[in-house]
């Protein structure tokens, strides 16, 4: 966020949904923690007490102090030195990510999806039509802001905590895990297209963005990559296309070894299997190429081959 003077911390005001204000404190001078009694020290502020979510290690480096729905929260940022860490496990995997199964590994087990938004969608729905019909900026219209601002914090509430209970367990339990190196702000792009090309099929396409969006692939990623780092693994995006088609068999690559959306079935030596396993081998398949010949990581296209059926820092509360 940038430097500040001790006397004037720079803010900024966020246009995020639920979040209404965040100030970051860059000096490490002007903050002081107390964990033994859960109090830390803000300037202009003094002491405050906060429910501590864990323990601060290391120096002091900055504090972002930041409300969101209704609730303040302060980010410490610490510094200390540590050894290289060495993984722990030593099996790989490869996991697929899609909307009928969050994510599907190349063991042939899955995650369901968890569909945080898509639960809360008709509150959402029903909160927000109330808060239209209200005078803007009245109190009942403020009221019914901060109704809406906690429904969406716990939609994401929600959506975090599952990804970090996922991205833990297998951080834990591989050392390398191939992934696919999707782009998913194009994947989601929508499809109205203009008033000379008008898009095709703009409805389906704006559910199914919205189905993309719910699971939070890029933050599964992100979390992924860094907790990897974290135990001594190794993360490893490739190139998505034909992943799906390929056949883990005889390698086989047509688009007719997927009949139906789940379904597998080889043209060439008929081996069968669900369509998302067969993805996450494939993944794990060039994610062993990319880590012993260097092929190329990065595919610069997102493209997932999924056919219908019928014509796919922690934060601390204060």
């Amino acid at each position: 966020m940038g430097t500040s003077s001790p006397s004037a911390p720079r803010c900024r005001a966020s246009r995020r949904r639920g979040r209404a204000s965040a100030c970051a404190i860059p000096s490490p001078k002007q903050i002081k923690l107390d964990q033994a009694n859960s109090r830390v020290f803000l300037p202009k502020l003094g002491w405050i007490r906060y429910r501590n979510s864990r323990e601060a290690l290391g120096e002091v480096k900055n504090a972002t102090v930041s409300l969101n729905a209704g609730k303040w929260f302060v980010s410490i940022q610490t510094e200390r030195e540590l050894d290289q860490p060495v993984a722990q496990a030593t099996s790989a995997i490869g996991i697929d990510v899609g909307v009928a199964r969050f994510a599907t590994f190349s063991d042939a087990t899955f995650l369901a999806p968890l569909d945080s938004f898509r639960k809360h969608e008709a509150r959402l729905r029903r909160y927000q039509r109330a808060m239209s019909r209200k005078v803007k900026f009245s109190n009942n219209w403020k009221k019914a802001k901060v109704r809406l601002q906690s429904i969406h914090a716990r939609i994401g509430n929600a959506r975090r905590e599952d990804l970090h209970k996922a991205t833990t367990t297998i951080s834990q339990n591989h050392a390398m895990v191939a992934i696919e190196d999707l782009q998913v702000r194009n994947l989601s792009r929508s499809a109205a297209g203009t008033l000379g090309q008008p898009g095709e099929n703009v409805r389906a396409k704006s559910g199914l963005n919205k189905v993309i969006l719910d699971q939070g692939w890029f933050e599964f990623r992100r979390q992924l990559e860094y907790k990897l780092a974290w135990s001594g693994g190794w993360l490893i995006a490739v190139a998505p296309q034909h992943t799906s088609r390929t056949c883990p068999a005889c390698g086989c690559v047509s688009a007719h070894n997927r009949p139906m959306q789940a379904k597998f079935i080889c043209v060439d030596c008929g081996f069968e299997e669900h369509a998302d396993v067969v993805g996450a081998i494939s993944i794990l398949a060039r994610g062993h190429r990319v880590a012993a010949c260097g092929e190329p990581v990065h595919s610069g296209r997102s493209v997932k081959q999924e056919p219908t059926e019928a014509t796919m820092c922690e934060l601390t509360h204060v």
